[in-house]
């Protein structure tokens, strides 16, 4: 069953409280879809580690109820 993007962008903000999150579908199926994901706490992080940081948030989801998630991801100006 795919992931409404409600969902992904609570998961996301219950692990990375500070988040502003944004999601776009990419396709109109609720399988693929864009998040960009701004936070404090990407400071200091390489995008490597910004984007294992939303992967963790969605706890395994990804290839599963979860299909497709494109990721951009910063720091707060």
């Amino acid at each position: 069953m795919p992931m409404p993007a409600a969902q992904i962008e609570a998961l996301i903000k219950a692990a990375i409280p500070d988040a502003t999150v944004e999601i776009e579908a990419l396709a109109d199926d609720h399988d693929h879809w864009l998040a960009r994901v701004s936070s404090a706490e990407f400071a200091g992080k390489n995008r490597v580690q910004q984007h294992k940081m939303v992967f963790a948030a969605l706890g395994g989801r990804m290839g599963g109820e979860l299909h497709a998630l494109q990721l951009h991801t910063s720091v707060p100006n």
